[in-house]
């Protein structure tokens, strides 16, 4: 061993990170295994290596009889039997070798003798040199690994490298590639070679050939990176991505939420005329984004989520976790989307089960319910407004109303439909809201509301009799009017005859 390998493993313990007491004890080991290859070397031997100079000896170790059996038979006790595939039969254990931290320890019973070989010199140094190189090559791989295993879900910048139909290899630096496997490619992007993209660490993992990497271009970590990266407030913290909806390729949803005063997270995340989100969209290859003003109310967040459709109500049902979600006629198929894409998007990011109605089919399916008789409660204010339609107020206890006194007074009639209330004054709805009025004045006032009230239905059916009925008449009227025309005419042709 020269002074010139002794100086070259401290340069690389300053160049690539390895401890030069790594690599002396490797090359002590590497040392020992060719002494032992070496024709007439002894049973059992080990290598002293001075880290400082580089010289080494090899002694020889001389163990008295009864410890070498001993030790022998440990070892031996230690092993297991194996069988051997091919004939099915138990292999015999082979003799083993004694480790030398196992003999250290009987290191006062051990007489060491110096068996150094006069040309050892050139398989040392030959020896040194491989050992160097597989120890940086070790060392690299593992510097890689532990540089990487830490960074998973982190936004990455690389080259692609080569793309084919199983996967893409990107190159992140000098040596360092990850692979983009099909399942985490966007189908609608090509990655054609020398091209720059980003992509979202999902896995790191050891391999006998260094750290594998694989990165995703279809994770919403990738959205969150890359707003992150487009927006200051996000990386400061001030403003929150709370959540995440994406079909790759085609659409996404965020939720945002702002955690100082007088910052609007969306404002922040749209950017001075679209910049911010433009760049993100670039990125994505066109994706479209939606950002959401995150709300803590269920129903106000469901709403929100279903942009660019606007809203007319949301009922809620936090047992089941499910909004029924009313809109206009004609933003029904926009609520909705292409292929129900929208309304897709839309449950992921709120987590509640979204149903869409059109008001009409919504009035319509309400208008069948049968408010009065034996109907099922389910919570919901029993009232039905002028309008045809529920009310949208959750009941109070013990009642099947809301807390409006006009609802609570209709407890009192046996119909729901606040129309029985018009014409009564402010103090009698007071009467009938109160479970503690007089009987006979609140009898009184129910007889006197109902006589004076009909149901909607039955104005329908009496507009539609009238109507018919005029229409009767005008026919009599055409038709006789017809016949008074044909007898003119006749009576001029019989006096022109003559």
């Amino acid at each position: 061993m020269t002074q010139e390998i002794v100086d070259a493993v401290k340069v690389l313990e300053q160049e690539k990170g390895i401890s030069a007491e790594t690599l002396m004890d490797a090359l002590e080991d590497a040392l020992l295994s060719a002494y032992r290859k070496s024709p007439g070397s002894a049973k059992y031997a080990r290598v002293d290596l001075d880290h400082e100079t580089g010289d080494f000896r090899v002694y020889e170790l001389i163990l008295p009889a009864e410890l070498e059996e001993k030790l022998l038979s440990e070892a031996i006790a230690e092993q297991e039997r194996t069988i051997d595939p091919e004939t099915g039969e138990l292999r015999e254990p082979e003799e083993p070798e004694l480790d030398p931290e196992m003999l250290a320890s009987y290191e006062d019973q051990i007489t060491t003798k110096d068996v150094t070989p006069e040309d050892f010199g050139r398989i040392a140094a030959q020896t040194a040199k491989q050992v160097i190189y597989q120890r940086i090559r070790e060392a690299e791989r593992q510097m890689m690994y532990d540089e990487y295993r830490d960074r998973v879900g982190e936004l990455i910048t690389g080259l692609i490298q080569q793309s084919d139909k199983r996967y893409t290899l990107v190159q992140l630096r000098e040596r360092v590639e990850a692979l983009l496997p099909k399942s985490e490619q966007v189908y609608s992007e090509r990655y054609d070679h020398g091209m720059r993209v980003k992509a979202v660490i999902t896995d790191v993992s050891e391999s006998t050939k260094g750290p594998s990497i694989v990165v995703s271009r279809r994770s919403p970590e990738l959205i969150k990176g890359l707003f992150e990266l487009e927006v200051p407030e996000i990386a400061d913290k001030l403003v929150e991505i709370v959540g995440v909806a994406r079909e790759p390729g085609y659409r996404s949803k965020i939720a945002v939420v702002s955690h100082a005063d007088g910052v609007d997270p969306v404002g922040a995340c749209v950017g001075p005329r679209g910049s911010r989100v433009r760049m993100v969209v670039s990125e994505l290859r066109g994706e479209k984004i939606d950002i959401i003003p995150y709300n803590e109310e269920p129903a106000r967040f469901v709403a929100k989520a279903l942009s660019p459709a606007r809203v007319r109500e949301v009922l809620v049902d936090d047992e089941e976790m499910q909004a029924t979600v009313v809109v206009p006629d004609d933003q029904l198929s926009l609520a909705i989307g292409r292929d129900g894409q929208n309304a897709r998007l839309a449950a992921r990011l709120t987590g509640w089960r979204v149903d869409i109605k059109s008001e009409s089919e919504f009035a319509k399916d309400e208008s069948q319910h049968e408010y009065e008789g034996e109907e099922e409660f389910d919570g919901r204010c029993m009232a039905v407004l002028s309008s045809g339609r529920r009310c949208p107020n959750a009941a109070i206890a013990s009642s099947t109303y809301c807390g409006l006194p006009q609802h609570q007074a209709l407890s009192r009639f046996s119909t729901s439909h606040v129309g029985v209330l018009t014409g009564l004054g402010e103090g009698e709805i007071t009467t009938l809201a109160d479970p503690d009025s007089d009987d006979a004045e609140v009898t009184a006032i129910v007889e006197g509301a109902e006589a004076n009230f009909v149901e909607p239905s039955d104005k329908v059916a009496e507009v539609e009799e009238e109507i018919g009925e005029e229409e009767v008449e005008a026919e009599a009227d055409a038709e006789a009017g017809v016949e008074a025309v044909e007898e003119t005419a006749a009576a001029d042709g019989e006096s022109q005859a003559e």
